[in-house]
């Protein structure tokens, strides 16, 4: 049951990236949105997606699945980390493509959500392995409602001023 609550608010968060998704060209998605000819250094999609695409790896192998599939390469973990710094890319040389960070941002949570869902509630209330943030989220199920939920709107919201100001609208 807990599983099925935290990956309920993971499908809304992932339902509403694919719906920001919409209209963002290749061309733009590694880019600064600029107003009135002011740049307006926020993260772009590129750095947002692929920074969450770090965090469901954590939640499947907490859990006891194979996150092998879904791990970061150093690549990922570099450009992507919570000490990176989100660059505009207008030569689209410093991101990976579209294409590759949107497929592995919804691959990454899908496994996520699976494994969220076919787990039993005694596994979310093992104590946090990550002894940072451990004073924040107690147990492994508030970490993860955190990585999964929290975490991932934070981001979102930032995607959606992005689209705001880049002129795309609400999604």
């Amino acid at each position: 049951m807990i599983g099925s609550i935290i990956a309920d608010s993971a499908k809304l968060s992932v339902g509403y990236a694919e719906r920001l998704l919409k209209d963002v060209t290749p061309e733009h998605f590694a880019r600064f949105a600029v107003v009135g000819g002011e740049t307006i250094e926020s993260n772009h999609p590129a750095f947002i997606l692929g920074h969450l695409s770090l965090y469901p790896c954590r939640v499947v192998g907490e859990l006891g699945g194979d996150a092998s599939s879904i791990e970061p390469s150093s690549k990922y973990d570099a450009l992507f980390s919570p000490s990176a710094k989100c660059l505009d890319d207008p030569e689209a040389t410093l991101y990976p493509s579209m294409e590759e960070i949107t497929r592995k941002f919804f691959a990454a949570h899908q496994a996520a959500i699976e494994t969220l869902v076919a787990t039993d509630d005694e596994a979310f209330v093992a104590p946090n392995p990550n002894e940072k943030m451990r004073s924040k989220f107690a147990t492994i199920g508030a970490m993860h409602a955190f990585y999964l939920g929290g975490h991932v709107m934070l981001h979102i919201g930032q995607f959606s001023a992005w689209r705001r100001a880049c002129g795309l609208g609400a999604a």
